[in-house]
């Protein structure tokens, strides 16, 4: 070899090469820390639970005159037209709201960096859960005398749906160590 060939150190050391070629000895991995992959594990098991809720509902009566879950679910598939006039699609909100929790909350427990846009997208729901079970409570003047016990379980699908949406959307991500 000559001095004469380009790209070629003739006699280099260590030091002299690491000076003409600084990429020589660069690390192939970043210095900054990994985000690890992992569920959302108290999220997903309260969405789920919000979900369980909302089947649990449905043959248990809802008001006190012997309305079941079923019976008032069926009659709002039956008017839909008519849903936001005659009060039908507060179980229906719950009752769809419920299954969709309960497929977030079973997303939530997949491997991912980041739960924030399914906590969004559980919170969203939610809050419509949340109108279904406000809205009844307010027109009653807060009487719960009024309510069955599938009632409470849609408050349960509630309240369990805004806790599960706000962990998952309030989650850091985990990095390794």
């Amino acid at each position: 070899m000559t001095d004469s060939e380009p790209g070629r150190p003739v006699g280099a050391t260590a030091s002299s090469s690491t000076q003409e070629f600084p990429d020589a000895t660069a690390p192939d991995y970043s210095p900054r820390p990994v985000a690890v992959r992992g569920p959302e594990s108290l999220g997903g098991l309260l969405l789920i639970l919000a979900g369980i809720a909302a089947a649990i509902s449905l043959p248990l009566h809802w008001l006190a005159d012997e309305a079941s879950g079923w019976s008032l679910v069926r009659e709002g598939f039956d008017d839909l037209g008519g849903i936001v006039g005659n009060g039908m699609w507060q179980p229906l909100a719950v009752v769809l709201g419920g299954g969709v929790l309960l497929l977030l909350g079973i997303a939530l427990w997949l491997p991912m960096r980041s739960h924030r846009f399914l906590g969004l997208l559980a919170l969203l729901v939610t809050g419509a859960v949340v109108a279904g079970v406000l809205v009844p409570l307010v027109q009653d003047g807060w009487d719960l005398g009024v309510f069955g016990p599938g009632f409470w379980c849609a408050i349960a699908v509630a309240v369990l749906g805004l806790l599960g949406s706000l962990k998952a959307l309030l989650s850091r991500r985990r990095y390794a160590s």
